[in-house]
């Protein structure tokens, strides 16, 4: 098989952006993945690019910069991956709750974003179906929403125009290292394919991918999980979360809510938006369930339970269908973005969670800045992968 500058390992939303990012920069690439494009956690997800649910710092940068490329994407594309930026709310239940998304709004607005605090009078002119007890929220006009599977199938058409090569349901066999535990290639089974560079991109699946190359990747599957309704009326115009997505997505935020034990037991916390063809899309739920990608019933519950507490008109529509998928998992909630020092020309881009869809065009980017050997677009020093040194097999 040809040789090439770089091989992109896994075809969801960050690789794709990878490999296009490479492509747009000169380098012959090829993008491999087990089964088709946007194969696994990329088309079991909802997708939006938000900063109102990113912690302070690089976070949000990366999360601001994310939706900023992605607005120059939409206009540069031929490939429509369905761009809407409707902004989001984030609602608060207690008075206890709107102060405390008072403070995270005032530092994330210091710090030069648009995020501000709306009244219960405010939200009510914004969703007219909202439970009618909220005390307010979080309102960011610059947040999006996508389609999660067309942004991995628009970057992978366009890097094509750029001379991207494509193996879909190509299986690894072997990393193949050098004397000095360099890259050398990849055996598959379609054959061998040679370079110096070698992107894992593969997800939760990274660490099986890591193992090849004598590396342990500590990243871990977490579940979601989404219901979609029947075809309805309009009743909901944003996005839109409680604050108790915060505590759901990090886990050591000092932060209770009144719910109920299902609630509680499945780590739900509500949010909604609709698709593009009129479906409302509920969830979610963030459970350690392995690689296990099945709805389960209780969390379904769980999900429509919480969905009615804030949208009470949600008890006369028909659920249709609901979907699971696993997300990567790391313990300090910021992906693994470098180089690997053991393994020359070995590189990891993976454990978004569920910030991959929103974060591809900022990893892809600065992904391609470090094969080149460029500064990045932002310190990226929390994202090395030498903070877990130690697993180097």
């Amino acid at each position: 098989m040809k040789a090439y500058d770089v091989v992109v390992i896994g075809a969801g939303a960050i690789g794709t952006s990878v490999a296009y990012h490479l492509c747009e920069k000169g380098y012959e690439v090829a993008l491999i993945d087990h089964g088709d494009i946007a194969n696994g956690s990329s088309s079991h997800c909802d997708a939006v690019a938000l900063i109102c649910d990113k912690q302070p710092g690089l976070d949000t940068q990366m999360g601001a910069a994310s939706i900023a490329l992605y607005k120059e994407l939409a206009a540069k594309f031929s490939y429509d991956f369905e761009f809407d930026q409707k902004g989001c709310l984030y609602v608060c239940e207690t008075e206890s709750e709107y102060e405390a998304a008072s403070a995270y709004a005032n530092r994330q607005a210091q710090d030069g974003y648009d995020m501000s605090m709306v009244d219960a009078k405010t939200l009510a002119e914004m969703e007219p179906y909202l439970a009618k007890d909220l005390i307010g929220g979080i309102w960011t006009p610059g947040d999006a929403a996508m389609s999660p599977y067309k942004v991995c199938f628009a970057f992978t058409e366009e890097a094509k125009k750029l001379g991207l090569k494509v193996y879909t349901y190509c299986s690894i066999q072997k990393i193949l290292l050098g004397e000095k535990n360099q890259v050398e290639g990849i055996e598959t089974d379609q054959g061998t394919i040679y370079t110096k560079k070698i992107i894992n991109c593969a997800g939760v699946w990274a660490p099986d991918v890591g193992k090849m190359a004598g590396i342990e990747i500590p990243i871990q599957p977490r579940k979601g999980m989404n219901l979609i309704s029947e075809k309805t009326k309009r009743i909901v115009w944003h996005k839109i979360l409680e604050f108790g997505y915060m505590m759901s997505k990090f886990d050591d935020i000092n932060f209770k809510r009144n719910v109920s034990p299902l609630v509680e037991e499945y780590n739900v916390a509500f949010n909604i938006e609709y698709t593009n063809d009129s479906n409302i899309l509920l969830g979610g739920y963030r459970g350690f369930r392995g690689f296990d990608a099945r709805s389960e019933i209780e969390a379904m519950k769980a999900i429509a339970e919480r969905g009615m507490r804030f949208f009470p008109c949600l008890k006369d529509i028909n659920c249709i269908r609901s979907y699971a998928g696993v997300r990567p998992f790391v313990v300090d909630h910021l992906p693994i973005v470098s180089d690997v020092e053991a393994v020359p020309g070995f590189y990891i881009a993976a454990g978004h969670e569920g910030d991959g869809i929103c974060l591809s065009p900022i990893t892809g980017k600065i992904m391609a800045q470090v094969v080149a050997g460029e500064k990045t677009e932002f310190d990226i020093s929390k994202l090395k992968f030498s903070r877990f040194e130690k697993n180097v097999l």
